[in-house]
């Protein structure tokens, strides 16, 4: 039976040895080799090579609003901040310091958020709508090409640094006030004139 055994040993042995054998020119190279099965050499058209741009412009955010007919404030502008940049926009009641915060992403030079507010709607007064870039590490890589690593390529009235250290940031604030102006104050008041 031992002998019957280191036969049969033997024999597949030598079947496996006589099907490794083969020569360089009959098999691509490793490297061309994906899961065992050999690929096609890449071609130039293949694999583009066009650079992007980066961004070189003063950015631009106009930040407009409106308020819906169930009294919900639904925030629509526009910039020149490439396709794709993530944004967060805030809005703020100045008078109780409620806020409200959505996240959203530039598309066609444009982007919007909300409806911002209570289902009951926002009650009358002040509001301030404030719009932040955050860093670019962590925006996608399309963008932070164009933005630069710290968004170096970022200028103008509304660029800043980063409270973090993360380089170059971009926000933007708008105050909009919703229905008529509010009593500032219900009591009497005497004024005094100071010399």
């Amino acid at each position: 039976m031992r002998a019957w055994r280191r036969g049969t040993v033997w024999v597949v042995l030598a079947a496996l040895l006589s099907g490794c054998g083969s020569s360089e020119e009959d098999s691509p190279p490793a490297d061309e080799r994906v899961g065992g099965v050999a690929q096609p050499e890449p071609t130039a058209e293949a694999t583009p090579t066009a650079e992007v741009p980066p961004f070189d412009a003063v950015v631009v955010i106009e930040v407009s609003a409106r308020l819906r007919s169930d009294r919900r404030l639904v925030v629509e502008s526009t910039t020149n901040l490439p396709d794709h940049t993530r944004l967060q926009v805030l809005v703020e009641r100045e008078v109780s310091g409620v806020r409200w915060q959505e996240r959203t992403t530039v598309s066609a030079g444009a982007f919007s958020a909300g409806p911002f507010g209570p289902g009951s709607g926002l009650p009358d007064g002040d509001y301030r709508i404030t719009v932040n870039m955050p860093p670019a590490q962590v925006q996608p890589p399309e963008v932070r090409a164009r933005l630069g690593e710290q968004g170096e390529n970022l200028r103008g009235p509304l660029v800043e640094a980063s409270r973090h250290g993360l380089g170059q940031v971009v926000s933007a604030s708008q105050r909009f006030l919703v229905g008529s102006r509010p009593r500032h104050t219900t009591d009497q008041v005497e004024v005094m004139e100071l010399d």
